[in-house]
Formats: C-alpha cells, structure tokens, sequence
C-alpha cells in the first residue's frame, strides 16, 4: 500500500495597487483663447476667471505678443500652466549708406541712387578640395 503525500506551498500575499486613475480632460474657449485643462487628480474645476488670470499673467509676462493659447494641469493645488504664444512679426533691420532701415520704400530719390550707386561687396564662395 502507497501513501500520498500532499506538499504544502505557502501562499503569499501580494500587496494589489489600485490602478492608476484616469486623468480627465476638457477643452474650453475663453476670451477667444483656447484652453486645454487636464486633471491629473479629481478636485475643484477651474473657473473662467481663474482662466482669465492665467492669460492675463501670461500677456504680461510676455509683452511682445499675445497669448494664443493655454495648457493647464491641475493636480490637487499644483497647476501646471503652459502658454502658446502667437507669433511675432518683425521687420528686417539693416544699415544701409549710414543709416539703420527697415526698408528703403520711404526714402527720397537722392537717398535710392546713392543706395544704388555704393559698392557692393560680395564675399567669394570657397571652391576648396580636401587637402592631404
């Protein structure tokens, strides 16, 4: 006669972390900027005033342009905030017989032919081969 014999494993416990949860979205237009907001936590929403502080700070942090643009996200009391900027337009500035100008469409017809007659100088491209 056989006798089985049963082996015992211990069981162990694993400790189950709660699945990360979701981080919502919205998208909002405020004051004719669009506003992306993402909460990485559930809590308070942000309010269009708030919103409106954000591009107010933004257009005085940056004077030169408009902001454009925001991207929020909130967790808990943290809020990151991005902005898109709209591009800045800028003139060309060059100096030309003395003078720094942005484009010769103002100047007089003495001005347009001393521009004219001046000496170009033009810089020669280098045809230069690997040397030894």
């Amino acid at each position: 006669m056989s006798t089985a014999y049963a082996t015992v494993v211990p069981v162990t416990t694993q400790t189950v972390r709660p699945a990360a949860r979701e981080a919502r979205s919205e998208t909002r237009t405020v004051d004719g900027v669009k506003t992306v907001i993402t909460y990485a936590t559930p809590g308070v929403p942000v309010t269009d005033e708030e919103i409106r502080a954000y591009i107010r700070r933004g257009n005085l942090q940056n004077m030169n342009t408009i902001v454009d643009g925001l991207n929020l996200v909130v967790d808990g009391e943290d809020i990151e905030i991005t902005y898109d900027l709209a591009p800045v337009p800028f003139d060309r500035i060059r100096r030309i017989t003395g003078y720094l100008v942005g484009s010769m469409n103002r100047w007089n017809d003495a001005k347009t032919a001393e521009e004219h007659d001046r000496v170009k100088h033009v810089i020669p491209t280098c045809s230069c081969t690997d040397v030894a």
